[in-house]
C-alpha cells in the first residue's frame, strides 16, 4: 500500500503492540506528511510504513539511533543522534522498516516528489537530485543536523499548542526545516538564533532537559540546574524556551503528565503510586494536576481507556 495523496489533512495516531509501534502521523497537505517517534522504553522498537517511489524522504534522529533495514534484513543503513538521511529512489518503493534503539528520537518528513518539485521549481540546478539529467536516478544523502534545525525538530517534538492551530504550526515547521536543510549558508545558523552562537549551548540545553527528566519526582532549581549545566539562569531560560518552546517547568509538567498517563494505562501500579512515582506527595495535589492537563481525574480516565 502506498501513501493516499487524497487524505485531508489531519492527525492520527495508531494503536501500539508490544512487539512494532505506528510513527505519530500527521498529515500536512496532498503528498506532504510529518512522523514523528520517541522511544522512551528500554528496547529497541520497530516502526513500519508503506511508502512508494513517488516520495522524498528525510530522516532526522534528535536523539539516540536507529537503524533502517532494506530487502528483508539483507542491508542496514544506520541513522545516529544529531543526524539526517535524505532517501530517494524513483525506480522501486523504498517501504520504511526501523529499528529505534531505546530512548531515542525521530522525525521524518515526506514530500511527494509533485510537491516538492512546487516548492523548488525556481531551484532545480540548487537542488542537485531535481535536475532533469537526475530525475531517475536514486538519491541517498546523509547529514549533520544544524542547531538552527534542531530547534525546529525539538519544536516539533515538543509543541505545546491549541489542537486548532496545530496542523498550522506542524506545516509551517516542516518548511522552515526543508529551508534550513538547503541553506549552502552554514553562517546563517548563528543568524536566526543569537544565543545559540555554537552547538556548545544546544548541548547544555538538551542536558538540562536530559536532567529534569531523570529526576523529575526531585527535579533542582533553576539556579541549580542552570549551575549544574554551566549556563547562567538567563541562558538556560531564553535557551530552553527557544530550543524546546516552553519553560523548564511546564515542560516538565506536560512530560510528568504524559508518563503518568502511560503508567496508568499499563495498569501496574494504582493512582497513589503513579503520583509519587511522578513526584506528587499527596494523591490531591496528583489527581488536581492530572485533571488541569486533561480536564478528568486518573480515575475516570483509566475507566474511558478501559
Amino acid at each position: 500500500m502506498s501513501i493516499n495523496n487524497n487524505l485531508e489533512p489531519q492527525e492520527s495516531l495508531s494503536s501500539k503492540s508490544i512487539a512494532e509501534s505506528t510513527f505519530k502521523e500527521t498529515v500536512l497537505d496532498d503528498g506532504f506528511f510529518v512522523l514523528t517517534y520517541q522511544n522512551e522504553s528500554s528496547c529497541i522498537e520497530t516502526v513500519e510504513r508503506e511508502i512508494d517511489n513517488t516520495f522524498i524522504q528525510f530522516h532526522f534522529c534528535v536523539k539516540g539511533s536507529s537503524a533502517f533495514q532494506f530487502n528483508n534484513g539483507t542491508y542496514t543503513l544506520n541513522i545516529k543522534e544529531e543526524s539526517s538521511l535524505l532517501l530517494y529512489n524513483p525506480q522501486r518503493n523504498l517501504p520504511i522498516h526501523l529499528d529505534i534503539s531505546p530512548n531515542s528520537w525521530l522525525v521524518t518528513i515526506l514530500i511527494s516528489i509533485k510537491k516538492f518539485h512546487g516548492l523548488f521549481s525556481q531551484e532545480a540546478d540548487y537542488i542537485t537530485f531535481l535536475s532533469p539529467d537526475n530525475k531517475d536516478k536514486k538519491y541517498y544523502k546523509d547529514g549533520v543536523i544544524s542547531p538552527s534545525m534542531a530547534i525546529a525538530l525539538n519544536q516539533i517534538l515538543n509543541y505545546n499548542l491549541n489542537t486548532s492551530i496545530r496542523h498550522l504550526y506542524f506545516k509551517g515547521k516542516a518548511l522552515e526545516l526543508l529551508s534550513l536543510y538547503f541553506n549552502r549558508n552554514e553562517e546563517a545558523n548563528v543568524e536566526q538564533c543569537p544565543f545559540l552562537v555554537d552547538e556548545t549551548n544546544v548541548i547544555k540545553i538538551r542536558k538540562a532537559k536530559d536532567i529534569i527528566i531523570s529526576r523529575m519526582a526531585e527535579p533542582p532549581s533553576l539556579q541549580e540546574l542552570a549551575d549544574e549545566i554551566g549556563l547562567s539562569l538567563k541562558k538556560l531560560k531564553e535557551g530552553f524556551k527557544q530550543i524546546y518552546g516552553d519553560s523548564v517547568f511546564s515542560f516538565l509538567f506536560d512530560y510528568k503528565m504524559e508518563v503518568s498517563r502511560k503508567l496508568l494505562e499499563a495498569g501496574e501500579h494504582n493512582v497513589n503510586e503513579v503520583g509519587h512515582k511522578v513526584g506528587y506527595s499527596t494523591s490531591s495535589h496528583f489527581i488536581a494536576a492530572f485533571k488541569k492537563k486533561y480536564g478528568t481525574t486518573p480515575k475516570k480516565y483509566l475507566m474511558s481507556v478501559s
